[in-house]
């Protein structure tokens, strides 16, 4: 585990997963919102549809997005979100679109209702995994033809939207896997308490419904923000580690086109 020695002037020499060293946490959000919306404009332009696959996690670009959207006049009639997840109740039912931790909630209240109505796509295409159908989403995205952009981060365990490491599996096996309802990790909900709920762990979903790897390596390309702490390891492990299912966020090794951005703050050498 020598690359946790690697410096910050030196982080991405020889990464296997390309990595793009920023500033502040701002110019991280600012690449990805940007990246949404060239996308968008490009797509537009040529005639075609855009399909993304959204987290809710980071959020920080989505503020930026909806003012590009709104100041350029973008019309987003022909694009598809499909977002990464959503918790579930333990009697494994979405949680509340009112509970501050719904993505679901989360999207409307910052997303859908900030962008001109004019300009919003359609309802139908603004996408979350439905535990009771969770083949939805990889037939959605066949029907479309494909994600154009995976966006997203990485849990503290490597994971990506909620698929939590399974040590049993070969990276090809965890590679494989679609949409389904999991359990959250204790490592992952200690993480997310300590923003979402003060550190109440207890108070914090045990379940989710997630898009599996397979979604997420099927865009075309999949561009990534860490900006915390603890990203400090984990964008060092992502990108020099053993290909696993032990730390998923590995398995972005072997995409043709993937990326992360990376603040100057995850940058530093973890210790």
């Amino acid at each position: 585990m020598n690359y946790y020695q690697i410096p910050a002037s030196e982080l991405g020499n020889g990464a296997k997963v390309p990595l793009c060293k920023l500033g502040d946490s701002g110019e991280v959000f600012y690449e990805l919102a940007l990246t949404m919306v060239s996308e968008i404009e490009k797509n537009n332009a040529a005639g075609r549809r855009t399909v993304f696959i959204c987290p809710v996690g980071p959020v920080g670009q989505y503020p930026i997005f909806v003012r590009l959207v709104n100041e350029r006049c973008l019309s987003l009639k022909n694009c598809w979100f499909i977002n990464m997840d959503e918790y579930l109740t333990d009697g494994k039912e979405w949680i509340d679109e009112s509970s501050p931790l719904s993505f679901r909630g989360f999207m409307k209240r910052n997303v859908y209702t900030k962008i001109d109505p004019e300009l919003l796509m359609p309802e139908a295409q603004r996408v979350f995994p439905d535990p009771h159908d969770p083949e939805h989403i990889q037939n959605l995205i066949a029907e479309l033809g494909g994600v154009d952009i995976a966006f997203g981060g990485i849990g503290i365990n490597g994971h990506l939207a909620f698929n939590e490491a399974q040590d049993e599996l070969t990276p090809d096996e965890f590679a494989a896997l679609h949409t389904r309802v999991l359990p959250i990790s204790r490592e992952t909900r200690v993480a997310n308490a300590i923003g979402d709920r003060g550190g109440a762990i207890d108070a914090m979903p045990r379940y989710c419904v997630t898009i599996g790897m397979a979604e997420i390596l099927s865009a075309k390309k999949v561009r990534l923000g860490v900006f915390r702490d603890w990203h400090r390891a984990v964008v060092r492990q992502t990108a020099y580690g053993e290909v696993s299912a032990h730390f998923p966020a590995t398995l972005l090794q072997r995409h043709p086109d993937a990326m992360i951005y990376v603040n100057a703050n995850a940058a530093q050498q973890p210790f």
